[in-house]
């Protein structure tokens, strides 16, 4: 089969829509910016609210049929869209690379965890089993059976449009469930690559659906699809601002819904840590990415008798890793997102923050060295606000429970790192995040604690999401197959 994908990077090609198995073009397109340049690269087709119906209509369409689908035949489907993504990594790595600016770590990573995570789905799809409870009516029987719910919208955004993209559809085709996948319109091509990529793989036409928009039509766009009676479940990653509307239109229409959203990850460094080891990953789980993650590190917490020590090496590393000699500043995705950050660290500075290394000052409009921010205080916005870009906060406590207490202080509850040479203490900590313990006035609380890692980890079999406003619900492993079954129970008697 011929593919757009195989076509020359070119600001001539327009990007089309997926519904139906079909490429389809529409009267409504926009410019797709490249922010290292930030000139336009390609034009993206735009839906309205009749290609939103349309593609609904072809998931419900497509739903019977691949609903009763076997869990062989989906297997294959999705060990063949594993290997086509890393035969195709180059072609998808460069749309990766121009719409959302990302580095050769970042391309790499995106391609090898997405196959990783299609190929662990795969082995997975067998699993889903139904129950057989005991009924304490004597003669009284009941099967209780896991079904797919039906069509399933799926929204994802622009940072790691394939891992999140990917994420946003494969358990949910993996149950049965068809799906509309919604594209951010910063990365339309990236999107388009992953429904070229299943109909490469045999996936049917209308069970994967494709759709980006114009960001003056997200309103209608997306209220078109939820409220849509054939949508049956809603998953949305991306900022909780725009999270909490999405989750009120769906409310709205009494429709489930699983919410990856925004975070304020702390790292803690506690007195007896391995400081090399702790300077090093904060320094990757910072500023990866341009910082533009939602398990970004935004928080340093560190013991005061060694925060002197961390600090020299910290500010090394980053020097190693991210200065003029070694490489360009880091690109972000908008000149508005960097200038949100630009904004939350000069006003910290105006009220008596202090730099321990770099410059709010941009290189290019859309580029800037790290920043961290030292001396930041809970009457700044930087201490609670989600940066989103590349800078983080160092914040010396005077012991293990006032760092704790400072990492809880947050709106956020998606990830967080403990750094400790002793494993005891780690899990300790871990397991009062895990749990909730109350601390003072303090309630601790996080999805995911990694000791003696960055906050930035993830994984196919591990469970991902967050807690408060870093959303609910669970994509990873078999938590994600739970999230896209509804189980119906039939009783009988003799």
């Amino acid at each position: 089969m011929a593919s757009a994908g195989a076509e020359t990077l070119s600001s001539q090609y327009t990007v089309p829509l997926w519904i139906g198995g079909e490429e389809i073009r529409t009267g409504t397109n926009f410019d797709v910016i490249n922010p290292t340049t930030y000139k336009p690269i390609w034009v993206s087709c735009g839906a309205k609210k009749a290609e939103a119906t349309l593609a609904v209509e072809a998931a419900q369409v497509a739903f019977p049929a691949w609903s009763r689908t076997k869990p062989h035949q989906r297997r294959d489907i999705f060990t063949r869209a594993a290997d086509l993504l890393e035969k195709r990594a180059g072609e998808v790595g460069g749309y990766l690379q121009n719409e959302t600016g990302a580095g050769s770590f970042w391309l790499d990573f995106n391609v090898s965890l997405s196959s990783e995570m299609l190929r662990d789905i795969a082995g997975r799809i067998s699993s889903v089993t139904g129950v057989i409870p005991t009924c304490a009516q004597e003669g009284m029987h009941a099967l209780v059976f896991k079904e797919p719910y039906g069509v399933v919208l799926g929204i994802a955004p622009w940072n790691a449009p394939f891992i999140l993209g990917f994420r946003a559809i494969a358990c949910a085709l993996a149950t049965g469930n068809t799906v509309v996948l919604k594209a951010s319109e910063r990365s339309p091509r990236c999107f388009w690559a992953i429904g070229s990529i299943f109909n490469e793989a045999g996936l049917p036409p209308g069970a994967l659906n494709v759709v980006a928009h114009r960001p003056e039509d997200a309103l209608e766009v997306i209220e078109t699809m939820i409220a849509h009676p054939v949508v049956k479940k809603i998953n949305f990653t991306g900022s909780t601002s725009v999270g909490r509307t999405i989750a009120a239109t769906a409310g709205k229409h009494l429709k489930p819904i699983l919410l990856e959203l925004g975070g304020k990850a702390s790292s803690l460094v506690l007195e007896d840590a391995d400081l090399k080891l702790a300077a090093h990953w904060n320094a990757i789980g910072a500023f990866l990415h341009s910082g533009q993650i939602c398990m970004s590190t935004e928080r340093i917490v560190v013991h005061e008798r060694i925060a002197g020590e961390f600090a020299t090496l910290f500010k090394a590393d980053i020097e190693e890793m991210h200065g003029q000699d070694s490489n360009p500043a880091p690109t972000v995705v908008t000149i508005a997102n960097l200038q949100r950050t630009k904004s939350l660290v000069d006003s910290a500075l105006a009220s008596g923050a202090t730099l321990l290394t770099g410059s709010a000052e941009p290189e290019t409009p859309t580029s800037m060295r790290p920043v961290v921010v030292q001396n930041v205080t809970k009457d700044m916005d930087l201490y609670y606000k989600e940066s989103f870009g590349p800078s983080v906060s160092l914040i010396v406590v005077k012991s293990a429970r006032e760092a704790v207490e400072v990492a809880n202080d947050t709106e956020y509850g998606l990830s967080a790192a403990v750094f400790t040479r002793d494993l005891a203490t780690g899990l300790r900590v871990a397991r009062q995040i895990e749990s909730g313990l109350k601390m003072g006035v303090f309630q601790f609380a996080t999805r995911a604690v990694h000791i003696n890692g960055m906050t930035v980890h993830d994984e196919a079999s591990l469970p991902h999401g967050g807690i408060k406003s870093s959303g609910f619900g669970r994509f990873g492993g078999s938590w994600a197959f739970d999230e896209f079954l509804w189980v119906k129970t039939v009783t009988f008697r003799d």
